[in-house]
């Protein structure tokens, strides 16, 4: 970009940081903290600049990350809307910094520029590896379109990819993506400071340099939803292309196992159909690339997203844990043993079996009375939040209710192989360390646990020498979960799953 255009793009940015108050103007990832922007610009000569913060909860600068030459009032804030105000000092050169508003468990990014910047032209691998709150300049092939409002798209090019987070219009303003005209298969050119939002690579609020328009482009699909049903069968891509050096078509490697082009036919407005096998898994999908070249020899492109219904896999949490950030759907089922404290709605909790722990973030169907020990059943998909896994887009199918109860209590209750207690004693006697026969005392009490399993759902071999592994001894309190039973006419916790200990020492 000269240096003609690169001008009037800055100072209207930063006009609309000095003036970008109101609830409508407001860019945010997250319900819980909002930005007027989350670019700052200070005139290398010094200076201050506002922009306005909205919480739902307290707020606060981490200031671990605020460099000496820069200052933030005020560091903190209640719930509302607050005018923060960054200061700096004259400086020789440019100065850069990345910091994080933190509200209720989120971190919203603000990058901090003083003076202007170099612009470093680079490929997406350079991006990728290079250093963030650096300015690059680079050209790619707009490979999708995720939100259209503030423009957050993938750029693509023979390196790599890098999610734009914020595009910019032609005067340098923010929420108005859809005036650029730009498509996926679009060649862009953008520029705009580099950042990480966990291990995802960013421009962020970037500057559109130019904007070749594809000379291919997906124009629909039968059927209409781009969709295989689960049986397999056939998708057609409608396309559009002004060349006359017809079309190549590339289905990743790793659905070539399921997916294969049936046939490629017309001129200007060809139509590629797509087979898929049936599906015996959960849902997948693949970006299907398609190429054509002008007489000069430059390529185009256009991306169609094609996918095949399947099943819902029924997973061990482990699985599940090992498994891809996708669209499959898996089924787990474990015991609450955490309410996520931030999620205000209450439908977010974490869930544990016998191989390991997750969270379930937002599930829909999650019963108001369900509560810490019961165990549930949900469905979702793999996701991840800062490389943290979480399931995502979930479902609660079912809550078995476990009630906390005394020994004497439980002592008290009759047989029933379907209904659950949570009961909690001294470990006062250990009788066979490999599956964990066990007496809990309470006073006077005691209570025979018939298996103290690693989790729920172990079976075989799962089950074995959870004491030791855990490091439980006597005199410990441990807490476990199990059905009422009677063996011999003793009575016990049958099949006694692990939920919590204390050591004595």
């Amino acid at each position: 970009m000269k240096l003609r255009y690169f001008i009037p793009a800055l100072f209207a940015l930063f006009a609309l940081v000095l003036t970008s108050c109101n609830d409508d103007d407001a860019p945010t990832m997250f319900d819980e903290i909002q930005v007027s922007s989350s670019n700052v610009f200070l005139p290398e000569d010094g200076g201050s600049t506002s922009i306005a913060v909205k919480a739902t909860h307290d707020w606060a600068i981490d200031a671990s990350e605020m460099p000496e030459w820069l200052t933030a009032s005020p560091m903190t804030g209640p719930a509302g809307q607050t005018a923060v105000t960054f200061t700096a000092d004259a400086s020789n050169g440019v100065r850069t910094a990345v910091i994080h508003i933190e509200c209720d468990g989120k971190r919203q990014t603000i990058n901090i520029q003083q003076g202007q910047a170099s612009v470093t032209e680079a490929t997406c691998a350079e991006v990728i590896e290079g250093p963030e709150s650096k300015t690059y300049r680079v050209t790619g092939t707009v490979s999708s379109i995720v939100n259209t409002t503030y423009g957050n798209w993938y750029l693509t090019d023979e390196t790599g990819t890098i999610y734009i987070y914020g595009t910019l219009d032609a005067k340098g303003n923010e929420k108005n993506f859809l005036s650029l005209g730009i498509e996926v298969g679009d060649i862009v050119t953008v520029e705009g400071p580099k950042t990480l939002y966990g291990t995802t690579v960013e421009l962020v609020n970037v500057t559109v340099v130019s904007l070749q328009k594809s000379l291919i482009k997906v124009e629909g699909y039968d059927p209409a939803n781009a969709t295989f049903d689960k049986e397999g069968g056939n998708v057609a891509v409608n396309l559009t292309c002004k060349t006359n050096n017809g079309v190549s078509v590339a289905i990743p490697d790793e659905a070539k196992d399921w997916l294969s082009i049936v046939s490629i036919a017309g001129g200007a407005e060809p139509v590629v159909t797509f087979h898929a096998t049936p599906n015996e898994g959960g849902i997948r999908s693949a970006a299907v690339t398609f190429t054509t070249t002008d007489d000069k020899g430059k390529e185009y492109t256009a991306i169609a997203t094609l996918t095949q219904t399947g099943g819902i896999v029924d997973a061990t949490v482990a699985e599940f844990l090992a498994a891809e950030v996708g669209d499959a759907q898996y089924r787990l089922t474990g015991v609450i043993t955490e309410l996520y404290s931030s999620d205000s709605q209450g439908k977010s909790f974490y869930i544990r079996d016998y191989s390991g722990t997750t969270l379930v973030y937002r599930a829909e169907g999650f019963l108001g009375n369900a509560k810490v020990g019961d165990v549930v059943t949900v469905v979702g998909q793999r996701g991840a939040y800062r490389d943290n896994p979480q399931m995502v887009s979930g479902t609660v199918e079912n809550v078995i209710p476990v009630t906390p109860v005394t020994i004497d209590e439980f002592l008290a209750k009759e047989d029933n192989a379907n209904v659950y207690y949570m009961v909690t004693g001294t470990l006062d006697e250990i009788v066979n360390p490999t599956y964990g026969n066990l007496w809990l005392k309470s006073g006077d009490s005691r209570l025979y646990v018939y298996g103290c399993y690693p989790g729920w759902g172990a079976t075989g071999d799962a089950r074995k020498n959870y004491l030791e592994t855990a490091g439980i001894k006597v005199g410990d309190q441990l807490t476990v979960i199990g059905v009422k039973g009677t063996h011999n006419g003793q009575p016990q916790v049958a099949n006694g799953i692990y939920f919590s200990h204390t050591s004595a020492r």
